[in-house]
């Protein structure tokens, strides 16, 4: 069974149990699947895994953005929405890797590079993201190569 799928099947599950916060989450994932099948001009045709997940870490990275928001500015209500919303999200999300596995990476590809310095951010980081797509936050990637370039 594909993601989209799954999805699609828990989807169903969470409107017959009246489970209003991981029915809407759900719907807007389903949203994001049907916009990119209408740009791409696949009509019934369905997405891949790797596509949903692209989704799926786009829908959670706007939850994070969301959730930083609302408690910078007081807003707990909101940003405890956004959190539920966000658990749900990463049900369907490949488990994240820690810093010390990000690490080990971006040590290796700092090597294979041969970059010394922080002007060389941009070479590292077009190796590195390929490899962690999907399976690290995008800012933490960053966050390291920049201590290991020392800028």
């Amino acid at each position: 069974m594909s993601l989209a799928d799954q999805i699609s099947d828990d989807l169903k599950t969470s409107m017959k149990a009246r489970d209003t916060i991981r029915t809407a989450t759900l719907r807007q994932v389903l949203a994001g699947i049907k916009n990119l099948r209408v740009q791409e001009g696949r009509g019934g045709t369905d997405v891949t895994d790797e596509e949903v997940t692209e989704i799926l870490t786009r829908e959670a990275k706007k939850r994070r953005e969301s959730i930083e928001t609302y408690t910078q500015h007081g807003r707990d209500e909101l940003a405890a929405k956004e959190q539920a919303e966000l658990a749900v999200i990463e049900d369907y999300l490949p488990e994240q890797m820690g810093a010390d596995e990000i690490r080990a990476i971006v040590t290796e590809v700092v090597a294979a590079t041969g970059a010394s310095q922080p002007g060389d951010l941009g070479k590292v980081m077009g190796q590195l993201m390929p490899r962690v797509k999907g399976k690290a936050d995008g800012k933490l990637v960053n966050r390291i190569v920049r201590e290991q370039l020392g800028a």
